[in-house]
């Protein structure tokens, strides 16, 4: 059995790591191709190219990788032709995924899609396009399925593969105890893995922090760094504050956990600070005309999962071109002074984590993938 599983991002990375270690106990023998990084590759997929090193949002620089996403595609379209994959996997990375889905199709190779673009709350037209390019879609939302299923599109309700890595997740228990050690009452800060999500959001980040401290003195801040050149950025943006903070690469989870509540962007770590039932803000800022697009289109209330699942309010979301950095302020210092608004907020957490976070999703999704390619298997015709 050979595969091809892509992913553009580094939470599809890790996804896609996650479900070809699924794969892999499963089809033992399974030959495993497709676009990622570190982590799929380290799962054993053989990369035709990183992918997720190209990384892009936002129109100006994905036209400016045009050349290069065509010539990506190129190399897709020949492995297609020549080596003919029982099935593909897209996670999430629509833009591109569109055109790689289309080659597929032309070639006779099923398509599933796992962790599918939230279509449903932002340009929902696009549902033609998930109905025409896909045989599959795996469902990581419970609400998605029926959705999907209403425009006459096949899906499976699956469940969030990042519930399966939190579970799998370990502490550092060094790390831990020495932070536990030191004064005062943590906030983490986490300003994402995009070089954008810090260019738009972290000022407004290190904004709230300031004035944070400024009325809870006792409040110092844990950053969580996704590489060394993020680092440095954020260790340059906190010249001159006199902040109480820390920076750290590749210790979110222990940061989260430590916190008493955190400063967030936008994104699927919503779904960890859910996890692990820490009252949060969530900020997303970006260009103007960005943003007054994306209020002009979406169709949902919320762009927090959190919020969406809750179908309330319990992460305070700040979705803006200016800086709402005293509002995002106001929610923690209440968190901080009134314990009783703080517990209630948790125990919401927890009420919600129970109601969706069950574990298996990736387990789940190897078993929709090979159950599709023995289906296509048993339609082909005999030889004649």
């Amino acid at each position: 059995m050979r595969l091809f599983v892509s992913a553009g991002e580094p939470s599809g990375d890790l996804h896609g790591a996650n479900l070809i270690h699924a794969l892999r106990r499963c089809q033992p023998g399974a030959e495993i191709h497709g676009f990622g990084g570190e982590r799929m590759t380290a799962a054993g997929c053989r990369l035709l190219y990183p992918l997720c090193d190209l990384a892009v949002v936002g129109l100006a620089p994905v036209i400016a990788n045009v050349p290069r996403f065509w010539r990506i595609l190129g190399m897709a379209d020949r492995f297609f032709q020549e080596q003919r994959p029982d099935a593909l996997v897209l996670i999430d990375y629509p833009g591109f995924h569109w055109w790689l889905a289309r080659r597929a199709r032309a070639h006779g190779i099923p398509v599933l899609y796992f962790v599918p673009p939230q279509i449903w709350g932002w340009l929902t037209y696009r549902v033609k396009k998930m109905r025409r390019l896909t045989d599959r879609v795996l469902c990581t939302l419970p609400f998605e399925e029926e959705w999907y299923r209403q425009r006459n599109v096949a899906a499976q309700y699956i469940g969030h593969p990042y519930f399966d890595e939190l579970r799998e997740q370990r502490l550092d228990g060094a790390f831990v105890q020495a932070q536990r050690e030191k004064p005062g009452v943590i906030i983490g800060v986490l300003p994402g893995s995009r070089n954008s999500e810090l260019q738009y959001n972290l000022s407004s980040l290190l904004r709230a922090a300031t004035l944070i401290h400024a009325r809870r003195p006792d409040a110092r801040f844990l950053v969580a760094c996704f590489r060394e050149s993020h680092r440095q950025q954020v260790e340059a943006s906190l010249r001159g504050l006199g902040l109480p903070i820390e920076t750290h690469i590749g210790r979110t989870p222990e940061i989260i956990h430590l916190a008493h509540s955190c400063l967030t962007v936008s994104g699927s770590v919503s779904l960890e600070l859910l996890y692990r039932g820490k009252p949060s803000v969530v900020v997303y800022r970006h260009r103007w005309i960005s943003i007054m697009l994306a209020h002009f289109l979406k169709r949902v209330p919320y762009i927090t999962l959190v919020n969406l699942l809750a179908k309330k309010e319990l992460f305070p979301e700040f979705f803006r071109v200016g800086c709402p950095a005293e509002n995002m302020a106001d929610h923690v210092v209440h968190w901080l002074n009134d314990r009783t608004a703080y517990e209630t907020r948790c125990g919401e957490l927890a009420a919600l984590r129970e109601q969706v976070a069950a574990p298996g999703a990736c387990e789940r999704a190897a078993d929709a993938v090979l159950s599709m390619v023995r289906e296509r298997k048993d339609e082909r015709p005999l030889a004649a």
